[in-house]
């Protein structure tokens, strides 16, 4: 199964777990155009399927930032984009690294747009704040879709096995 249809099912997922799931109404393609120019950086497919399909989203306590906008902050892009930016001024946190969401350690789990495979996908790090050598950063996965579908399917597993 490659990135893209990882994320096709997790959408799949989360659609199938409403009840222990919550997500926004998804992104525009001028949003998305908005964030990338933002970032610096092309979102790669599996993420922005995903984006598309809900903005922002989790299911079973795991918590994706997402890309998502509030009528008290106007036209600025929350989530993903201004937890990286954030990240950069405030950390030195290098370009090219996306947040996605929190480790709950005191990481950020980041896409590094500096190593794109053949299909335009980022693997999944977790970057730590001070880290400068992106050798030495954790892999979690080599694509987003992939990560975020098996961190999903356990998370709903132990939330249903739990109740």
């Amino acid at each position: 199964m490659n990135a893209v249809e990882a994320s096709e099912r997790l959408i799949q997922l989360i659609r199938e777990n409403e009840d222990i799931a919550n997500h926004a109404d998804g992104c525009s393609a001028g949003e998305v155009a908005a964030a990338e120019r933002d970032l610096g950086a092309t979102l790669p497919p599996s993420y922005r399927l995903l984006i598309e399909e809900f903005g922002t989203w989790d299911i079973a306590g795991e918590e994706f930032l997402g890309i998502y906008q509030t009528p008290a902050m106007g036209q600025k892009l929350l989530g993903s984009v201004s937890e990286t930016l954030d990240a950069r001024n405030q950390y030195g946190m290098p370009s090219g690294l996306i947040v996605t969401m929190f480790d709950g350690m005191g990481g950020l789990v980041v896409l590094d747009a500096s190593q794109e495979d053949q299909d335009g996908e980022y693997p999944v790090l977790v970057w730590n704040p001070g880290a400068t050598d992106r050798e030495d950063l954790e892999r979690l996965g080599n694509d987003f879709g992939s990560f975020a579908l098996s961190t999903c399917r356990q998370a709903v597993t132990r939330w249903r096995e739990s109740s």
